[in-house]
């Protein structure tokens, strides 16, 4: 007998917690396992944001707070948008939610109508796509290669829009791939947005303060200030702040968009942590070297996995632009034979075997609609990493490849 109800048949469990789990599952029965596959910092959340959380529990602020959030972190969101995006919003075009996954899915569910179609550029980050499965829109998937830096270009926009388009999703920088936009490409990619004017933007930002090699952050709705009206940007503090647990995110969008998901928001959760809420608002009021020195680390750690893995035959990295993944090219791999006989035949064969042969937990690219890939995440130590890749060249270097 199954409970679930028929709109779950298609929606998959996160990719990269599942691989997550399976990693704490081998590690509980003694196995050696590294986990690459969560993307988490492994920073612990600064001071004085927990000593802020701790003393708004301590004054008594452990009640309800208003379904859209406070006062005081919707105002701080406010000042961030300004003071970091230039961009200017009033607080009722402001939601506070259990983390930016639930900003999507209420926006989704406040204006998708079955049928209605989301462009997803792939690779995405996996839970766009069963998010608009799951509240019965249409994902419609654009392959965004390598060659092109993984990004979303202004023709394969175009291309992809048909008369039941409502919603394009945008990361910048990307998970899994690190892939940036500049200015100029957002501007282009506006410019395909003006033709149809039913076509909503959802820009989502979570890893902003997290690009390399001096690159500067241009919020979508800051390149093009005359769609704002159709952009919701999608924002938190669980990246930049190592909050993952904190469970904060927030929107900022049209006011009438806003007032429809904070409708959705006041059926599902009534609100966030009101503890959680001051925590947040002291990471986006206070001082922000943290933030720099995460970025910093997060640098030096791409530069360590990027160079490890160009030493490695048979796998290939671009530098990513941002973020803290490596979605690592296997093409060479697929076809190789295990020394049991095996035949490595997708990422997802890949990543089985680096967990078999390596004892280190990646995610494929499958997961994220891109093959074939794979993703780890470097938000672990230099150490975790450098330990991380000796396995995985180790255990490449155990198949036995048609091309050599």
């Amino acid at each position: 007998m199954s409970f679930a109800a028929s709109r779950l048949a298609a929606v998959k469990p996160s990719a990269s917690a599942w691989v997550s789990q399976a990693a704490k599952a081998a590690r509980a029965r003694g196995e050696d396992v590294i986990d690459l596959g969560l993307g988490e910092p492994d920073f612990d959340t600064p001071d004085h944001i927990k000593l802020a959380a701790h003393a708004a529990a301590m004054a008594g602020e452990t009640k309800y707070t208003a379904t859209d959030g406070t006062a005081r972190l919707k105002a701080a969101v406010v000042a961030k948008l300004r003071r970091d995006n230039g961009l200017d919003y009033a607080p009722g075009q402001v939601i506070i939610s259990n983390g930016a996954k639930q900003v999507i899915f209420n926006a989704m569910m406040a204006t998708l109508e079955p049928g209605d179609e989301v462009i997803l550029p792939a690779p995405y980050f996996g839970s766009y796509k069963d998010i608009v499965l799951i509240l019965g829109g249409v994902p419609v998937v654009v392959e965004c290669p390598a060659t092109e830096g993984f990004a979303l270009t202004p023709a394969r926009l175009a291309a992809a829009m048909t008369a039941r388009t409502r919603w394009v999703m945008l990361n910048l920088p990307s998970n899994p791939a690190g892939a940036v936009y500049t200015r100029a490409d957002l501007l282009a990619l506006g410019q395909v947005v003006r033709t149809h004017p039913r076509l909503l933007v959802l820009s989502d930002e979570i890893y902003e303060h997290i690009l390399f090699d001096g690159r500067q952050f241009t919020s979508f709705a800051a390149a093009c200030p005359d769609l704002r009206d159709r952009v919701l940007t999608v924002n938190g503090v669980s990246k930049a702040y190592a909050m993952t647990g904190w469970r904060i995110g927030y929107g900022a969008g049209p006011a009438d968009l806003i007032a429809a998901m904070t409708k959705v928001q006041s059926q599902i959760s009534s609100g966030p942590c009101s503890i959680a809420q001051a925590g947040a608002a002291a990471a986006l009021e206070g001082p922000q070297d943290d933030v720099q020195r995460f970025r910093a680390a997060f640098e030096a750690r791409r530069n360590l996995v990027v160079d490890r893995v160009a030493a490695i035959d048979g796998l290939e990295l671009a530098p990513p632009g941002g973020a803290f993944y490596a979605f690592i090219g296997c093409a060479a791999l697929i076809g190789a034979r295990t020394p049991e006989g095996e035949i490595l035949r997708s990422d997802a064969d890949v990543t089985a075997w680096l967990l078999k042969a390596g004892g280190v937990a990646a995610v494929p690219g499958s997961a994220y609609d891109l093959s074939p890939f794979f993703r780890i995440s470097t938000a672990s130590s230099e150490a975790v990493l450098a330990q991380a890749m000796d396995r995985i060249a180790a255990a490449v270097a155990l198949l036995r490849r048609a091309d050599l």
